[in-house]
């Protein structure tokens, strides 16, 4: 009897270990990762840019650098001026088209001068590579246009067009010098370069303030104006580009109240050039419409 049932104890003997065994190979938990794999499976997040705002470094965010956070406009300690109105946006009709021969010199003076900050603006970034330049540059051209229109307006012969607008070429012999002269004055030192902007702006704020007083036609007053709101705005950047150089500017053509009253108007960025950078690129640059591009970087010792 012992015989017979040993052999059904040793097959349920092996049935048990086997499956002892199989439950031991299911339950047993799998061998822990390795470093180098945990690494490799888990999900990595990108830095973002150093100096940039979120995401795909778009804007400008708390972390900008010091360049950025001016160019973005008035949050930044030397902004660049908010952007002018297009200066011949929405002229009144003009009465009649008679101008006086003063009125007449003064718009091709000023087709002129703006062309002359425009150029020197230009020269001078070539030379030193300070956005300021190049952005203001950019709203000279615009009112360099503006006057364009008043002249095809009034039917004037454009200044400009005599030069077929080569840079650094002006129908005026004064002007010519005076571009001569800044622009050598502008390429010892990127200080220099910066108080030529400023003396710049200066004497265009004196000229228009001496052309609007003696227009009559409410056209060429309404660009005179907008054209001096432009330079306040370029003088702001330019004396706190040169204060950032540890540098100052001394009026030369304005009275020194007037010039500390631009100095202490708000870079507000109503809706003018904007960027799309900043306050909501420059000094606000948001671009709105009509708007010019004035924002500036600090420049780089």
């Amino acid at each position: 009897m012992l015989k017979k049932r040993f052999p059904l104890m040793l097959i349920g003997l092996l049935v048990l270990a086997f499956g002892l065994v199989a439950c031991q190979a299911t339950s047993s938990p799998t061998p822990e990762a390795t470093p180098e794999a945990v690494v490799t499976l888990a999900p990595t997040t990108a830095a973002a840019p150093k100096g940039r705002g979120p995401a795909a470094g778009q804007g400008y965010g708390p972390a900008a650098s010091q360049e950025h956070r001016t160019m973005a406009g008035p949050q930044g300690e030397h902004g660049g001026p908010p952007e002018d109105m297009n200066p011949a946006q929405g002229l009144p009709t003009p009465e009649n088209t008679n101008l006086s021969p003063e009125e007449i010199a003064d718009l091709l003076k000023m087709r002129e001068e703006e062309k002359l900050a425009r150029d020197v603006y230009l020269t001078l970034y070539e030379k030193w590579g300070s956005p300021v330049f190049s952005n203001i540059a950019r709203s000279e051209q615009m009112h360099m246009d503006a006057i364009g229109v008043l002249l095809d307006r009034y039917s004037l012969d454009d200044p400009v067009a005599q030069t077929g607008d080569a840079r650094g070429v002006f129908s005026d012999p004064q002007i010519q010098d005076l571009y001569n002269q800044l622009v050598e004055q502008g390429s010892a030192s990127l200080e220099a370069a910066l108080t030529v902007g400023a003396t710049i702006e200066d004497l265009d704020i004196k000229d228009l303030n001496e052309t609007i007083a003696r227009t009559t036609h409410a056209d060429i007053q309404t660009v005179y104006e907008r054209l001096r709101t432009g330079s306040y705005h370029h003088m702001q950047a330019f004396v706190g580009n040169l204060r950032a150089q540890g540098a100052d500017y001394t009026p030369q053509f304005i009275s020194a109240e007037e010039f500390q009253r631009i100095l202490s108007e708000p870079h507000g960025r109503g809706g003018e050039h904007g960027r799309g950078h900043g306050q909501g690129h420059g000094p606000g640059q948001g671009q709105g419409n009509c708007q010019e591009m004035d924002a500036s970087a600090t420049p780089t010792p």
